[in-house]
């Protein structure tokens, strides 16, 4: 197993960041997952691991690497069952991504539906939201997913027992079909092998079972 974030193919930016913060060892899902995603294209992935595994940085690194700082456009979408989750992912991304050239802005609702409009018309590559607020956008036609290559589903499972299976179908409808979809649950209900077999196409499966 990879013992160390500079063995693995992280750009430049992102090993400064990675240094100033001190990370230098992998946890065990971020050293399972990141080299199986990092470059990749059109990979369907599911980590089951708990909270505080640092299953954060195991997609958010990938994801991140993978972005083309000179397209405005989304190109990734994280979705998380709580605004206080979001906020969360948000600032981890963000610390790790202070010099990238990139926007990552949060989606939720109880925030001004015109501060969020406002950011997307100006470009933004990373969204992070909650299924509610995202789903307003799609049907507003004010968050365009054309240019989408990667979808995370965080919590999956917790957003599932809090009734967004309708919410996660229709987002999930609406990206394009090329898409990554990388789901990540602390458990493997019903509802998550649903969302495999009707969305995702052979999907690499990584399990983490303790908290680091």
């Amino acid at each position: 197993m990879i013992n160390s974030f500079k063995d693995m193919a992280l750009n430049d930016a992102l090993q400064k960041a990675l240094d100033e913060l001190g990370f230098t060892k992998p946890t065990e899902i971020q050293a399972k997952a990141i080299p199986q995603l990092i470059g990749a294209k059109h990979v369907d992935f599911h980590g089951q691991a708990q909270t505080g595994t640092g299953k954060t940085l195991a997609f958010g690194l990938p994801l991140l690497n993978d972005i083309d700082s000179k397209n405005k456009k989304v190109q990734a979408l994280i979705v998380a069952p709580t605004r206080e989750l979001v906020v969360q992912i948000c600032e981890s991304l963000e610390s790790v991504a202070k010099y990238l050239p990139i926007t990552i802005t949060p989606i939720y609702g109880g925030m001004s539906m015109q501060e969020q409009l406002r950011i997307l018309k100006r470009g933004v590559q990373v969204v992070v939201g909650t299924p509610g607020r995202l789903n307003d956008h799609l049907r507003r036609k004010t968050l365009d997913l054309s240019d989408l290559h990667t979808l995370v589903l965080d919590e999956a499972d917790i957003m599932l027992d809090m009734g967004f299976k309708e919410e996660i179908d229709e987002i999930l409808n609406n990206c394009p079909k090329n898409r990554s979809i990388w789901l990540f649950s602390a458990t493997v209900k019903g509802g998550i092998e649903a969302i495999k077999r009707s969305h995702m196409h052979d999907p690499i499966t990584i399990s983490v079972s303790k908290i680091e």
